[in-house]
């Protein structure tokens, strides 16, 4: 297995492939200390890259003929601090397109990825000006991995594997390297395990419509936005103190979920080498026994490189945070 970075570095691409902006804050995108928390970045994507660099391009086109990439992975990296609520985000974002290759060297998916680089002037919502006011700081980063299918369509021609569309390659040149999903439960190297295995949260999630989107299911922001509250709820159980933010996240998806879902997450907390509190875990169904619930995550032999070997069941999402 190829190593895949975690953030992958942004690709060189034309003009036509970039764009830049400014997208306001609201209160609630920042915290108490200053921070930009993680879940306002995404915003930025939609607003610079959809809206600027990919409206003009021949993918809005294949989108209304039901050819849409649905989101796989998701990276966000939060960054420095104090900002402003008055003061909007900067951001520069750009799209590359890609294909992935089987084992027998074949095309298996057409990839589109976005990168999103986004900074802030440091100052404060109240109070005195901290140093450098005014200086602008990044504050965070995305990195989106998309995969083009036809979700509405027959479920036996859902893949695509080629564009037939003006302006789009019929595979584009360039080879992306997959990370598998469940890769993203593997604990940083030298991390210490605070649980031997993973622990089903108390709480469960019943997903009705104010989770939702107009894409017809469970919004990709609310499984990173439910899973922070359920880490912080694990890593209390440890001891730790709440005054945290979380500062990175790594979310793997698999399959949607939609209103009237039953599910719960399953956590397995951690400390890395530098004493910094992370969390690994999954959206596993509610259908089942809870008390199989933490056994979803396991796999089905035991391994130093948990949770390698494949898991024993397929979760609908993985993620994995730290905090600061």
């Amino acid at each position: 297995m190829a190593d895949v970075p975690i953030f992958p570095p942004p690709p060189d691409v034309p003009p036509t492939q970039r764009a830049q902006g400014d997208v306001p804050l609201r209160y609630e995108d920042i915290s108490q200390d200053g921070r930009v928390k993680l879940l306002a970045l995404p915003q930025t994507i939609g607003a610079i890259v959809w809206q600027h660099a990919l409206r003009p391009s021949a993918i809005v086109a294949a989108q209304h003929s039901g050819i849409v990439p649905i989101l796989t992975r998701f990276v966000m990296e939060g960054g420095g601090g104090p900002v402003s609520v008055r003061k909007p985000l900067s951001a520069e974002g750009r799209y590359a397109l890609y294909h992935t290759v089987d084992g027998k060297d074949e095309v298996n998916r057409l990839i589109l990825n976005i990168w999103i680089d986004v900074a802030a002037p440091l100052g404060r919502t109240h109070g005195p000006p901290p140093p450098r006011a005014g200086e602008k700081v990044r504050v965070g980063r995305c990195f989106a991995e998309h995969v083009f299918t036809r979700p509405f369509g027959d479920e036996h021609h859902r893949k695509v594997l080629r564009f037939e569309y003006e302006g789009l390659p019929p595979v584009p040149p360039s080879r992306w390297t997959w990370r598998r999903p469940d890769e993203v439960l593997a604990l940083p190297v030298g991390a210490r395990a605070l649980d031997a295995e993973p622990v089903a949260d108390a709480a469960p999630c019943l997903f009705g419509l104010t989770h939702t989107d107009s894409n017809q299911h469970v919004n990709s922001l609310v499984y990173p936005r439910l899973f922070e509250e359920a880490a912080l709820r694990r890593l209390a159980a440890h001891g730790h103190s709440l005054s945290l933010l979380a500062s990175e996240c790594e979310v793997a998806y698999r399959k949607p979920c939609f209103a009237g879902d039953r599910m719960r997450i399953v956590v397995r907390a951690f400390e890395t080498t530098d004493g910094v509190a992370g969390a690994v875990g999954a959206f596993v169904s509610d259908a089942d026994p809870i008390t199989r619930g933490a056994e979803a995550l396991r796999p089905a032999e035991q391994s130093s490189t948990w949770p390698h070997p494949p898991l024993a069941a397929k979760p609908h999402c993985m993620l994995r945070m730290l905090f600061s």
